[in-house]
């Protein structure tokens, strides 16, 4: 086009290059694109017929430029920008390109064209302005130049996360960096849970396995720091925290807090050297989180005094029990304990599965579990036993016992207290639990942070592609959930001073806690990773990248020591048994008080200004964000004790009263739990004496308030404590929370100091 006789004649018609050029630039051109163009050109008359036709020539599907062509045309106007930083349409392109190559007397006809060419670039749906782009050599914009800043001290954050465990961490850390911790070929079932166990083994010679025994058996007596080294064993291998805590956990923790001195001095000190591997074998085929209806017996015989653990159906097998297709050489076994035919309830007891080789001892029946969905470095086996009998000594007596007259004893007479005072010692598993959890989302939005900032997608015209992790839809995907993360490390910090600094008086409350929490976070874990999987595109998909087994490993993390579901309930429960006390125990005086607060929430929290307030500071104002997460939490729970109690005034039976409402229920504990989690990362916050991390912590904080309220922003605007344009305001906030944050996300990261080792995903290796 540009050396054509016709163009030399008339350089006017250079006008159009930058035009064509753009519209050929993505190598189609549509029919209406056509149609629109040719109707332009057609209705110019200062262009000649034969003029008409060679332009028409040149946007002719059937006879695209060529490569070299368009090449030509490209350099053609990049020479008349000629390195200008000023905004270009493609009309002014376009003139000042015919003007250097015709004379003087070609502007007018130039400017009386100008409208109509810009009505074309209109009605072709063309970015004037930005044309400019794609001629120059680089197109910078705000997504563009975002990136990775450094605007706190990384080591100090990481001594906050860390706190008082920061040696325990160091020493695990170091440990699992040695190449005896190198991974293995998980998908050979044999070699992987023979080295699982081998690292069991590692661990327990570092003393890491007792380590919350008393030191009079061989432990460090440190409840802390066993559940520190839980959590930072879950950066390297999930099937070695799951065996870990089956032997030292369950299996150890169940001798220690349901036996007596005894059974510690007889047990503990080769179960915290691995001398004597175990299982704990509670859930049965058709009694998972009921445990109160396990079938399992151990009658009681005085004569000889022993008692026979039997098996009655298949349907009271001991199902998925870990340690217990290879490895498990004794068993606390839970069973209805039947003295005299006569059924006392669950009970525990030490019961012989293999002898020092490893067979399999008479009237025991282990089947293997075999290849499972993850863990399997976990050697799982379903257990039964045929009158297998055991000595009387074997019984597990801290709560229950057989007297030396062969009569049952016990030092809470309540069967119902006793029952769940035996199962509120084994808490312990609903802390470990959701911290490796929680260790599992770090490392999964370590990787794909990592990588969002390295991996480039797309750009603007003309310019470099972008780091995915500016992009607004990624940062809403990866920012809420690192302040998740951050704000369940803190709750999780929490709930483990509760329990260990526990006071009887305080059980009840600490076990909804850990229910909760356990159920909150371990859904964060599969959500979390799930995002972090599709944030990675295909490279997330590859099992190099280590988020496949995070997802597969953690997915039974959601019913591991109770169904999310069914914890949640029980949350519920707790939480209506404490109001129905406070109501009970109300004087005149209490009851006044609780009328001046609902009162004082509707002048404060529900006026006509606040619930339409949508400053920035207010939005911000942690104030705010704990008022709101605490009405949610007392309205539903409320509401939740009315209908229950109306659903029971109207005759209706109390099982099928809290059937009904289980739904309700469900999200009463989801009230409790978020307004924990938000509490105590608020207190975290003000407490934090580094600015740095503290501002960086307030963002996280306010992100994970406010996409807490976002997303229960339907039951906020039905219940008339905000108004749409106070959520509108909150989801746009979010926005600009997700936006400051990614700038600080691998830093945030980094601080959680996951040893590279552990991480071993190519695509978070560091460049």
């Amino acid at each position: 086009m540009l050396g054509s006789s016709l163009v030399k004649n008339n350089p006017t018609l250079l006008v159009f290059v930058p035009l064509f050029y753009t519209v050929w630039s993505d190598s189609i051109l549509t029919p209406s694109e056509v149609s629109t163009l040719e109707g332009f050109l057609n209705a110019q008359d200062w262009i000649n017929e034969q003029e008409k036709k060679f332009l028409l020539s040149k946007i002719d599907p059937g006879h695209p430029p060529t490569i070299e062509e368009l090449s030509s045309w490209k350099t053609a106007i990049t020479q008349i920008i000629n390195g200008s930083k000023n905004r270009e349409t493609l009309v002014n392109l376009g003139i000042k390109l015919a003007s250097l190559q015709g004379d003087g007397t070609i502007s007018n006809t130039l400017e009386k064209i100008r409208p109509s060419l810009a009505k074309i670039e209109t009605t072709l749906g063309l970015i004037s302005h930005e044309a400019i782009f794609n001629f120059q050599g680089g197109h910078n914009t705000i997504t563009s130049e975002q990136g990775t800043q450094h605007n706190f001290d990384v080591n100090e954050l990481t001594k906050i996360l860390d706190g008082d465990q920061a040696d325990i961490i160091r020493k695990v850390k170091t440990l699992l960096s040695d190449p005896e911790f190198a991974y293995v070929d998980a998908g050979n079932l044999d070699l992987y849970r023979k080295q699982v166990l081998q690292w069991c083994k590692f661990l327990a010679a570092q003393g890491y396995g007792a380590m919350a025994y008393p030191k009079a058996f061989g432990g460090g007596d440190d409840m802390r720091a066993y559940f520190t080294i839980m959590e930072t064993l879950s950066y390297h291998d999930l099937s070695l925290v799951v065996k870990f805590g089956v032997q030292f956990g369950l299996w150890g923790m169940s001798v220690y807090f349901l036996g007596t001195e005894k059974h510690h001095t007889k047990y503990l000190k080769d179960i915290g050297s691995l001398e004597l591997p175990g299982c704990f074998a509670m859930t049965e085929t058709n009694h998972g989180s009921n445990v109160k209806g396990i079938e399992t017996t151990a009658t009681y015989n005085h004569a000889n005094k022993t008692f026979n653990i039997h098996t009655p159906n298949e349907f009271a097998q001991k199902e998925f029990i870990g340690n217990a297709a290879c490895h498990g050489q004794m068993a606390t076994v839970f069973a209805k304990l039947i003295i005299d035919d006569t059924d006392y309830g669950v009970s525990a007891f030490v019961v012989p599965l293999r002898d020092k080789k490893g067979k399999i001892l008479s009237g025991v029946k282990i089947k293997d579990c075999g290849r499972k969905m993850g863990l399997n470095g976990v050697d799982n086996g379903v257990i039964a036993f045929d009158h297998v009998i055991i000595p009387k000594e074997n019984m597990l007596d801290r709560f229950a016992s057989v007297n030396e007259a062969g009569k049952f004893e016990s030092p809470i007479s309540s069967d119902n207290r006793r029952f769940f005072t035996m199962l509120g010692t084994l808490v312990g598993g609903r802390i470990g639990i959701p911290r490796s959890g929680n260790a599992a989302s770090k490392t999964g939005l370590t990787i794909a942070i990592r990588y969002g900032d390295q991996r480039r997608q797309f750009g603007p015209e003309g310019g470099s592609e972008v780091p995915i992790l500016n992009y607004r839809t990624h940062q809403r995907r990866l920012m809420p959930l690192l302040a998740n993360t951050y704000a369940l490390h803190f709750a999780l910090q929490y709930l483990t001073n509760r329990f260990i600094n526990r006071k009887e008086e305080e059980m009840q409350e600490i076990e909804a806690l850990a229910a909760g929490l356990k159920s909150f976070a371990t859904w964060n874990t599969t959500a979390t990773l799930q995002e972090c999987r599709e944030a990675c595109g295909g490279k997330g998909f590859l099992s190099e990248n280590r988020i496949e087994i995070l997802k597969n490993d953690t997915d039974i993390y959601t019913t591991f020591e109770g169904d999310n579901t069914v914890l949640m309930q029980l949350v519920a429960k707790s939480r209506l048994t404490e109001f129905r006390q406070e109501f009970a125990n109300m004087n005149v005086f209490t009851i006044l008080n609780y009328v001046a607060d609902k009162a004082k929430t509707g002048i404060t929290e529900m006026n006509p200004i606040t619930v339409r307030n949508t400053d920035e500071n207010h939005l911000l104002d942690p104030e705010f964000h704990l008022n709101a997460f605490k009405y949610r939490e007392r309205a539903i729970l409320t509401s939740a004790a009315k209908r229950l109690k109306r659903h029971i005034d109207s005759g209706m039976d109390s099982f099928d009263a809290f059937n009904v409402c289980q739904h309700h229920l469900v999200k009463t504990g989801f009230a409790f739990i978020e307004r924990v989690i938000l509490e105590k990362f608020i207190e975290q916050v003000e407490q934090t004496q580094n600015e740095g991390c503290k501002a960086v912590l307030k963002r996280l904080c306010n992100l994970f308030a406010l996409w807490q309220i976002n997303k229960n922003k339907g039951w906020y605007l039905e219940q008339g404590y905000m108004e749409g344009v106070k959520t509108k305001a909150i989801r746009k906030m979010i926005n600009q929370l997700c936006w400051e944050i990614r700038q600080d996300a691998v830093p945030l990261t980094d601080a959680f100091n996951i040893p590279e080792s552990c991480l071993a995903a190519p695509i978070a290796r560091r460049s």
